[in-house]
């Protein structure tokens, strides 16, 4: 019986893999997490496996944990599954030889995904998958939705039949996130096919005391060789094994499946060959050219043989699939393996068939595809046909990028006559944040589910943290949907956000007599007025019928902000007709009572407004006649910009990164990246811009201390700047300050281009000096902010550590991708105008990572000097020891450096005491004397942080100044000294990561290098819950916070990282809260720097997952509540004091049980589990009560 359902690859895996799995142990890891999550909140839910328990589920504090307990579980005899991708797998590899070694069954599913090289990419190929294909794991590929349902099932079944542990794995993103409608099948039927005589052997085989073994000798070479090849009946058996499990998983479900499926022409002459997402495209491509070979009367017929089981890889079954009449082979893979002389699926296959009958009948070539989720579409894969049919067909080819640099790249022409007129694709150009994604996600279940139709929808976004661009690729269909690349001609195509317009061809997209919405508030006559010409003219020439709707607008009155996605979702249902409307929005409404009902009844209410309004108010334009002939309009002349900005940002910011060549990233192959590019992207996301009200400003600087963004900031003019300021540019009288000439002038400037609308500085205002109002988007606002970049420093008019003064530093972290009102930013930001001009930043993974390092659009920059941070990442669990070997590795060329300026000292000595030693010297005994000074400056100085930096300048200046003025053998060391003149200052050492790294997957590693008592700095980030992967508790989260693998809230209280590190005794420690005291957070910071020896500071950062009610535009006034009901505890350790504890909080004013219902992280749990939410948010009371408590004992200890 048939049981339709729409999702996604990791739900069918999961949901399949549930009933097999007795104890699930994880990590999370994008983009496989959204498995473990499921199976988590199955199991607080009830739901049974084939044992009549709930899962366990644990989670561990890293991939190498979690791969560690299933082999745990395993060893004593239960089924252990674990889901994961990418760096992840390759943390578990070891574990991985041992249990397959061992012949246990375990089970791996995996999104595959690309491991990190010269960049990290969170998306989808199968480097990870490939690099264990030498572990003993067998390895089985899924290359649908319906398949990730169905070969999960084969995955536990045939490893506990085979004794032998398999890794089910399936493409990052195409396939676990693409949502599908599936016939999902019956997990109670799926498990009676349990072999369980083997299960019975692998549980009897299992270590117990009652009767005992030992497990995992240590051998050597006179025996090991010997048990490695007693495996190999096991092995040689395995795809027959997997075969019948196949049959067996048929009968239940009706769909066949074998080691290899062939696809096309019984006599096919040209096959490819691949596995994965691929494999639906591959045989649309046949289809396509089998029909034109039959039309055109030609030969040539085509195949595609798509592989599941990868390892052990079957020869028999290979050459079993494969037509007997097969001349020609294109095998794919989606990997790319330096140095090698083939990726593996061919080197593969090229052994099979060389070692075959057919060796010398068949030509076999190999070419690379989709990395990292490269789009790969049907006229590729026809392209691969066609380059495989040539006389000399390419070799090692690559399809879907321009290779101009090794020519590897094959042409690919359009299919003109390619249609599928049976399938309606939509697709939606959305904001990240707007709601666009997640309006999809549920109009794609309507539809599916609803409508009796197949659905997909696929998803695609930029790089960015937030406010990047997303496009949902829709299509709908009577019959199943095999296409797997985006939608690149659309029935429907929409615009969420107006300002797309002029930056995208998205009309372009829209099949002739299709439909194109915007949202916009442009009445028709301000279309005319405002949209492109190219666009005009398209709408026109092709019968494209224009919608507009004002979602901004009304669900800014409903009461939803800026969440715009139920007002287009309903507009699209009643524009497409793909089912009645009323229907549809009653779907949609009882959609939203679901998914907001934890949010309460009005926001539940505001969300059927918004259904109900966006149905109404969307309407038809009428197009005019006299767009056909629209004038085109002329490109602006282009600023003077660095190359990088011409030749890479742009072209990525305008959705054009897929056609960049090859060529383009000449001298950016290490991954190296030229810093300050967000400024000039000038996205103009702002709906609201804070304005100034100068006179009744008090000049206290807070609105850039908290500003996340770096978007608004604070000027010092000189009398000439301030004449000499465009009209519009307000100053007023300087209030305060030292060493300023009289006349100075205070300004503030908002860049109305680079601001998110999140309001916090206005929130933060102490004499409501800033007004949140509609976004001056000219020309002139961009000449106001760019005269306030030109203003000249004045540095000692204010103490840098101070809250005021540190903002009139260059903030060196500006206009990143974080998400409005974020409250982690505005940390870094605080740290890169303190300390980023001399900085060694080391980065761990995570959300830091993916604000601060998205390509192309990177926030970090440069003071007026060129100096700026030198940032760099590694890896999520090796920050501290890749921040530790910056430390020793600059420590040891600096004090290289030192030895030379010493050796020149000494030879500007002898060299003054014998001026003319060396033939042909003409010194000058002065500047011989000046430079003597400025070296013996420089080493009485080497140490200090400060005057080395300024001791460094004064020696360079002076080396400089005094070329050909020095003896021979001194001007020979000066010019080494000015050689390596950027290791003279002394620099800092921070590294800055959330508490996903320090709490949980780094915590060793930082640990170990605080111990050490090496001169480092660490920032941690705080936002209690795993931010970057979608949040997931982590030893940080509180004790009845509700997140990801805790469904049902955290049982256990946080970690005490603070109290940790203190026990060393030679650590400074500190926890901060921004919004909560200011000035300790610059005082500690200071404190931290000079502290020679370890430092560690632990800040509060409140986060979208909190779901604070206040909203995000409160984030700073959020953290003063922390503080102020002891949930959170502001403190300093300085081990330089006598009594080193100073407890900087008060005793709490505010009631901890008020302070949580604040935020929906905890107010959840009162409505699904209300007898436990009240037990837990006592238990963490308590225990934010016990620490403070704690905390003030050791403040009072003499």
């Amino acid at each position: 019986m048939s049981n339709y359902v729409t999702v996604d690859g990791n739900q069918a895996a999961a949901h399949v893999a549930y009933d097999f799995t007795e104890v699930a142990a994880i990590y999370p890891i994008t983009p496989s997490s959204p498995m473990a999550e499921h199976t988590d909140r199955w199991s607080a839910q009830g739901r049974l496996n084939m044992f009549g328990q709930r899962v366990q589920l644990t989670e561990m504090q890293s991939e190498a944990g979690a791969i560690a307990a299933i082999h745990g579980v395993l060893q004593s005899g239960g089924l252990g599954t674990s889901f994961t991708s990418s760096q992840g797998l390759m943390l578990m590899v070891p574990v991985l030889y041992r249990i397959a070694g061992e012949r246990l069954p375990g089970v791996l599913h995996v999104a595959s995904r690309t491991v990190g090289t010269h960049a990290m990419s969170i998306f989808g190929d199968h480097s990870d998958v490939m690099a264990c294909r030498d572990t003993g794991f067998a390895q089985l590929s899924s290359g649908s939705v319906q398949e990730a349902a169905d070969m999960a099932a084969v995955a536990h079944l045939a490893a506990v039949k085979g004794s032998i542990p398999f890794m089910h794995f399936f493409d990052g993103f195409r396939t676990s996130h693409e949502l599908s409608r599936i016939d999902m099948p019956d997990t109670k039927e799926l498990t009676a096919l349990m072999d369980t005589e083997a299960l019975d052997r692998f549980r009897a085989r299992a270590l117990n005391p009652e009767h005992p073994m030992l497990r995992a000798t240590v051998q050597n070479g006179d025996v090991y060789f010997q048990v490695r090849e007693a495996n190999n009946t096991a092995y040689d058996q395995l795809a027959d094994v997997v075969e019948d499990v196949m049959a067996q998983v048929a009968g239940v479900t009706g769909r066949e499946y074998h080691v290899f499926d062939y696809y096309g022409a019984a006599d096919a002459t040209d096959v490819v060959v691949a596995m994965g997402s691929v494999s639906g495209t591959a045989q649309e491509a046949c289809d396509y050219l089998n029909a034109r070979a039959q039309a055109n009367g030609t030969g040539k017929r085509y195949g595609f043989l798509q592989v599941h089981l990868y390892r052990p890889f079957s020869a028999k079954h290979f050459l079993g699939a494969l037509p007997e009449t097969v001349q020609r082979i294109a095998v794919l893979d989606r990997c790319k393996c330096m140095g090698s002389a083939g990726e593996p699926l061919y080197l593969d296959v090229s052994s099979v068939i060389a070692n075959s009958d057919r060796a010398g009948k068949v030509t076999v070539i190999g070419g690379r595809y989709g990395l990292s989720s490269k789009d790969t579409d049907t006229a590729q894969i026809v392209a691969v046909f066609d380059n495989l049919a040539a006389v000399e067909p390419k070799r090692g080819f690559t399809i879907g990028i321009n290779d101009d640099v090794t020519n590897l790249s094959l042409p690919v022409r359009p299919l003109e006559d390619f249609e599928d007129g049976d399938t309606y694709s939509c697709k939606f150009w959305g904001l990240g944040g707007d709601g666009t994604v997640g309006a999809n996600h549920n109009t794609i279940r309507i539809l599916g589910d609803c409508a009796d139709m197949y659905a997909q929808a696929y998803f695609e976004y930029d790089s960015k943290k937030s406010f990047g661009v997303t496009k949902s690729h829709l299509r709908l269909s009577k019959k199943p949907i095999r296409s797997t690349y985006y939608v690149k001609r659309a029935d429907f195509v929409a615009c969420h956000n107006q300002s797309y317009v002029r930056q995208y061809d998205m009309v372009q997209e829209v099949k002739p007599g299709g439909t194109f919405l915007l949202n916009t508030s442009w009445t028709p006559e301000e279309l005319d007025a405002n949209l492109p010409g190219k666009m005009k003219r398209y709408i026109t020439q092709n019968g494209i019928r224009l919608f507009t709707v004002d979602a901004v607008e009304v669900a800014q009155r409903v009461g939803l902000g800026s969440h715009i996605n139920t007002v287009l979702q309903a507009a699209f249902f009643q524009i497409a007709g793909l089912m009645p409307v009323e229907e549809a929005l009653d779907y949609m409404k009882d959609a939203a009572r679901k998914s907001y009902a934890r949010k309460g009844d009005a926001v539940v209410a505001k969300n059927v407004a918004a259904i109900e309004e966006g149905a109404q108010k969307c309407v038809e334009v009428a197009v005019p006649a006299s767009w056909a002939d629209a004038p085109l309009d002329e490109s602006a002349a282009e600023a003077d910009v660095p190359a990088v900005v011409e030749n890479i940002l742009r072209p990525v910011n305008a959705q054009k990164g897929d056609d960049l060549p090859v060529s383009a990233f000449a001298g950016y192959e290490d991954g190296v990246i030229d810093m300050g590019l967000t400024a000039y992207e000038k996205r103009g996301i702002a709906v609201k811009t804070p304005a100034w009200n100068a006179e009744a400003c008090i000049q206290c600087n807070r609105c850039a201390f908290v500003c996340p963004h770096a978007a608004i900031r604070p000027y010092l003019l000189d009398q000439d700047e301030a004449r000499n300021a465009p009209e519009g540019f307000t100053t007023v009288a300087l209030k305060g300050g030292k060493d300023l000439p009289e006349g100075t002038r205070y300004a503030i400037q908002v860049s109305q281009f680079d601001c998110t609308s999140c309001g916090s500085c206005a929130d933060v205002c102490p004499a409501g000096a800033l007004d949140m109002q509609p976004a001056k988007l000219t020309d002139q606002a961009r000449k106001l902010w760019d005269f306030g970049l030109t203003i000249s420093d004045k540095d000692g008019a204010f103490d840098p550590y101070t809250v005021k003064g540190s903002q009139f530093k260059q903030p060196l972290l500006e206009f990143s991708a974080a998400c409005a009102g974020c409250g982690e930013t505005p940390y870094a930001k605080l740290l890169t105008q303190l300390f980023g001009d001399r900085v060694y930043w080391a980065n761990a993974t995570g959300c830091s990572q993916a604000w601060g390092s998205p390509f192309p659009g990177i926030p970090y920059t440069v003071n007026k000097r060129g100096f700026g941070p030198a940032w760099t990442n590694s890896l999520f669990e090796n920050n501290a020891e890749l921040s530790l070997g910056l430390f020793l590795g600059s420590v040891q060329q600096r004090a290289v450096e030192k030895a030379r300026v010493e050796k020149l000292s000494r030879a500007l000595t002898h060299g003054l005491e014998k001026p003319k030693a060396d033939a042909g010297d003409t010194p000058d005994a002065a500047v011989m004397g000046a430079m003597k000074a400025a070296c013996e400056d420089y080493l009485a100085a080497f140490d200090d942080f400060d005057a080395s930096h300024k001791a460094a300048d004064a020696l360079v200046a002076c080396a400089q100044a005094s070329m050909g003025k020095l003896t021979n053998s001194a001007q020979e060391v000066c010019d080494e000294v000015l050689k390596f003149k950027d290791q003279l200052a002394k620099k800092t050492f921070w590294m800055f990561g959330g508490d996903g790294w320090a709490y949980d997957i780094g915590f060793g590693g930082l640990d170990h290098v605080v111990a050490s008592g090496a001169n480092v700095n660490v920032l941690v980030v705080d936002t209690e819950v795993y931010s970057n992967t979608g949040g997931q508790s982590s030893k940080a989260t509180p004790a009845g916070a509700v997140a990801q693998f805790a469904a049902s809230g955290k049982k256990t209280g946080k970690k005490d990282l603070g109290a940790i590190l203190m026990s060393y005794g030679n650590v400074y420690v500190a926890q901060v809260a921004m919004g909560a005291n200011y000035n300790q957070l610059v005082k500690v910071l200071k404190e931290a720097e000079e502290y020679e020896g370890p430092s560690v500071i632990i800040a509060y950062a409140p986060c979208t997952s909190h779901g604070l009610k206040c909203g995000m535009h409160d984030v700073q006034g959020e953290m003063k509540r922390a503080v102020e009901s002891g949930y959170w505890s502001l403190y300093h350790y300085d081990p330089r004091k006598e009594n080193p504890m100073t407890l900087d909080s008060k005793e709490p004013t505010m009631d901890y049980l008020d302070f949580v219902a604040g935020e929906n992280r905890f107010a959840s749990l009162t409505k699904s589990f209300p007898e436990e939410a009240e037990r837990l948010f006592e238990q963490g009371k308590e225990d934010a009560q016990r620490r403070f408590d704690h905390y003030r004992r050791m403040a009072q200890e003499q």
